[in-house]
């Protein structure tokens, strides 16, 4: 099969040289070199090859028998574009995928299960896909953050990767930064979520990249979608921390009968791609320029969540909470997270009572995350990781 193919090729390639010598006012055929480039797999009739990849995806559902989804998406371009079709985002399927997942929203119903380890020689926290840790460390890396402590305030930034942090790179997906007393964290993305209108932040920070860690064609940007805050116990009464999360990037429509959250279809292809969403008034060789996001009609009216209160236990002498058995050792960092609605946004009770994101200890350095829609994996995970920063002015 591969000699017949390599001379059908190669008959149709000198055909095509003849035919440019002899009549070289004619465009030549490009179609059967188009067919070379993306391989002798591009030739399956689009029937054919929707059926299988179909199959494909229905039968691997879980990490790591799921890579061949993503295998097959690699194939050729005709192999991606049909892939790219069948595979649905998480708050359809429960299921995360390819990369863009991360910044989707879960599912509806059931949330999605993730543990994060945490290693405190390196200052890195890892997100992985699983219920709990397994021993062939099988499970999914998803994201990878890295702590920078700074003279003014800690930052972490996340990765696709565990060894490139750059802000240069294509893995970077974007940070969490507190202030200096670590009672307020805003969470950075490194794109504008979708059907979303930036709005340019005159005020320059004071931070500046070398020359050699930024390419000039590449913008410092950030895009503020959320804001984490603490409350102070200045006065040291007894009860758990006290933390209010407000998202500037999803609608508090969102949780209401036909909502819907921005959901993102792709990163862009190229940084220059996100170079051109910006206003040439504003780009920039070193500075880092943050935006804030609102919708086509206006400012978003934003989602508040806020903790769920634990109960005080009298016999066990500490405030409780039911996660349902995914988290089992006490911890002030331990926590879960409601909507917080105005009663004006007619919002079902059901939905107000309905756990959008938990963490929770489980071993020394695991914890267990869970989210759900409208949350994506990347926001949960910045969220969770302004736990482990330290808070003496709110304990």
């Amino acid at each position: 099969m591969r000699d017949g193919i390599g001379s059908i090729s190669k008959r149709r390639i000198e055909g095509r040289h003849w035919r440019n010598r002899t009549r070289s006012h004619i465009a030549p055929d490009v179609a059967p070199l188009e067919l070379i480039h993306q391989g002798q797999w591009a030739n399956l009739p689009p029937e054919l090859l929707l059926d299988i990849i179909r199959r494909i995806e229905e039968s691997e559902t879980s990490w790591p028998a799921r890579s061949v989804v993503v295998y097959c998406a690699s194939v050729c371009k005709s192999w991606r574009d049909i892939t790219k079709e069948i595979v649905k985002t998480p708050e359809e399927c429960g299921r995360l995928t390819f990369p863009i997942s991360l910044k989707q929203p879960g599912p509806r119903d059931s949330p999605i299960q993730c543990y994060i380890r945490r290693d405190r020689a390196t200052n890195t926290h890892r997100l992985y896909y699983g219920l709990t840790p397994s021993e062939v460390e099988s499970d999914k890396l998803l994201l990878v953050a890295r702590k920078i402590r700074k003279a003014t305030s800690t930052e972490f930034a996340l990765s696709l990767v565990a060894n490139d942090f750059s802000r240069a790179s294509s893995t970077y997906v974007g940070k969490l930064r507190s202030n200096f007393l670590g009672t307020k964290f805003t969470i950075y993305d490194s794109q504008p979520p979708s059907d979303a209108v930036i709005q340019h932040n005159h005020s320059r920070s004071s931070q500046r990249f070398h020359k050699r860690q930024v390419s000039p064609r590449v913008p410092a940007c950030s895009y503020s979608i959320a804001t984490i805050s603490y409350e102070l116990n200045v006065l040291r009464k007894r009860g758990p921390r006290r933390m209010n999360c407000i998202m500037h990037s999803i609608p508090v429509s969102s949780i209401q009968e036909g909502g819907t959250a921005p959901t993102p279809k792709s990163f862009p292809h190229s940084f220059e791609d996100q170079y051109s969403l910006l206003s040439p008034s504003f780009k920039s060789k070193d500075l880092n320029v943050t935006h804030s996001i609102s919708s086509s009609s206006g400012p978003i009216d934003s989602l508040v969540l806020k903790n769920k209160a634990p109960r005080w236990h009298e016999q066990l002498q500490c405030w409780c909470l039911n996660f349902k058995g995914r988290v089992t050792v006490a911890s002030v960092k331990n926590f879960q997270l409601v909507a917080s609605v105005d009663p004006s946004h007619n919002v079902s009770a059901a939905e107000q009572d309905k756990v959008i994101l938990q963490f929770g200890k489980i071993g020394k350095d695991i914890f267990t995350m869970d989210y759900r829609y409208p949350l994506s994996a990347f926001q949960a995970f910045a969220i969770c990781l302004s736990s482990f920063d330290t808070k003496p002015a709110c304990e």
